[in-house]
Formats: C-alpha cells, structure tokens, sequence
C-alpha cells in the first residue's frame, strides 16, 4: 500500500504523539510561573508612537522618558522609518500627555507627530473578556463543521491539534516575554483557519481512502493513513512554504506595529504544519483502531 522506502508517519505515531505532550507540558509550566506579557489592550495602558522627521536615537529618548517620571515603559525604537513605540504601564492623563508632547517638540523635532491610544483597565477587561469568547466560538464552530462534514473522531483530532497550535504559540509569546495584543488574538485566529484548512485535506483523503479500504486488521489502518498523508504531503509543504515567506517578509521589512504579529505568525504556521500532519491524523488514527473492524461475509469477499 506504500513503499517501504518512505518514512511511515503512522507506525511513528506515539513518537511525535509523546513529542508533543512533552512539549505541552513545558509550555504550561512556563506559561504557569511566567504568565503572558499582556499589551495595553488587555491590561491599560499608553501606547504612543513617535514619528520623526530626524534620527531618533534610543539612548537619548530613553533618557528623556525617565525625566518625564510617567512611570514603567517600554520603548521601541525603528531606525529605518525614524519611529519610536512607547507602552506605559498606566494611562496616561491629558495634562500629562500634552506636557510629553510639548516637550519632545523642544528637545528633539518641532515637527514630530504623535499617535495615542489609551485604554483604561474596563475596557482592557471587555477586550480581553472578547477576544476568549471569540476563541471558544470558533474552536466550536470548526467543531460542528468537522463534525457535520466527517465524523465525531475527526473532530476530537483537529480540535486537540488546533489547541496544540494555538497553546504552542501562546507558550512561546510567555517564554520570551513578548506582548500579547489584539494582533496576537487575530494571529492565532488566522493560524487557526490555516491549520483546520490543511487538517480537512488530510482528512478528506483519509476518508476517501477508507471507502475503498479492505480493512482486515488495525495495521491496514496504519498503511492507509500513512498513504494519505504521502498523497498530500507536497500539497501541505508548498502551501505552508508560500505562507511562511509572505509572513517572514513582513516580520523583516514590515513596520513595528506588526513585527510580532508576523512572528506569531511565522511560529504558528510551523506548528499548524506539524500538527496537520503528525496530531491530527495520529489522533484519528488512535480512536478508529479502537473501533472494532467489520468482517467482511465470505461472499463479498469473493465475489467482485
């Protein structure tokens, strides 16, 4: 049913299955004694981004923003396009808002522009409170479509995948302490959609697979899975090999503001990958071999 000369996906199932619970748990053991770095959308907060006509030197904005004595920030500076993304912890007021301005206007660049955006802790709560509930509607929704569309063990399958990517991602941003933000949320949703698209492909072979399958023991289940992950394995590789370059030019040439969107991005469709092609079909693959096989009646067998 397939050459032995290939790698054989299915017979490597609690391989990668044990892979991936171990790193699970790695992730919820830093994601726990970590926890997320949450942007101002999540946790209130100033966000200011400074446009400049002139050089902007980190050291010196730097400096100029502990004189200020507006409390903890984090400061980003692009050289390229002469910008500079300030997050302070606390929002802002307008006095000490307009006096920042004022300010930077005298010591760096009259003609410097200014975008503020702050948020104050009730509406960092309902954005947050949001951005869950958007979460739990579309793992349901993909739920009742995998559901509908196949049956009840592919949907477990791609559901266990699909928060696989999604945590893996989420360990990743708690790791490295990076800022979770409504862009994240919306780069995890995107994942999401691009790993459920890939695992349906898979599935769908599967399925067409098992229609002419003689299934006589569990291991003709492992051939058959096998042989359909290697008959769209050049279809998953292409497909996230296009995605990963767009998202890799945007991480490198884009803008601040979406630099770690692209990264989750980047991460994320890896894991998507991954999980398409070594979760999800494992899964599946561990559930059907406990159903027992049919027999077939000796006249169906012999007869054509």
């Amino acid at each position: 049913m397939h050459s032995n000369r290939k790698f054989n996906f299915a017979r490597s199932a609690n391989k990668f299955l044990l892979i991936s619970a171990i790193i699970t748990v790695i992730g919820i053991v830093a994601t726990g004694f970590l926890g997320l770095n949450y942007g101002i959308d999540f946790s209130a907060g100033t966000s200011m981004d400074i446009t400049s006509k002139k050089p902007i030197d980190d050291v010196k904005i730097g400096e100029f923003l502990d004189g200020e004595n507006i409390g903890t920030y984090s400061l980003t500076v692009s050289n390229s396009d002469n910008r500079a993304s300030v997050r302070f912890k606390d929002a802002l007021t307008q006095e000490q808002e307009r006096k920042l301005k004022a300010d930077y206007h005298a010591q760096f660049d009259p003609e410097a522009s200014f975008e503020v955006n702050v948020v104050d802790p009730e509406i960092a709560q309902e954005q947050q409170r949001s951005a869950l509930i958007g979460m739990a509607i579309a793992c349901i929704g993909i739920v009742l479509y995998v559901s509908i569309r196949f049956e009840w063990r592919f949907a477990i399958a791609a559901v266990l995948s699909l928060v696989y990517d999604a945590f893996f991602v989420i360990a990743i941003f708690s790791i490295f302490q990076l800022e979770v933000n409504l862009p994240f949320i919306l780069a995890v949703l995107t994942i999401i959609g691009y790993s459920i698209n890939d695992t349906v492909v898979i599935f769908d072979r599967i399925r067409e697979n098992l229609r002419f399958a003689k299934i006589k023991t569990p291991e003709d289940y492992d051939d058959l899975v096998n042989k359909s992950i290697w008959q769209t394995l050049a279809r998953s590789i292409n497909t996230v090999i296009t995605v990963l370059i767009a998202a890799v030019c945007l991480f490198i040439f884009g803008s601040v503001s979406i630099k770690l969107f692209s990264l989750a991005m980047i991460v994320g469709l890896a894991s998507g990958a991954y999980s398409s092609i070594f979760i999800a079909s494992q899964i599946w693959l561990y559930f059907k071999k406990k159903q027992p096989i049919k027999k077939i009646p000796a006249k169906a067998a012999t007869n054509p």
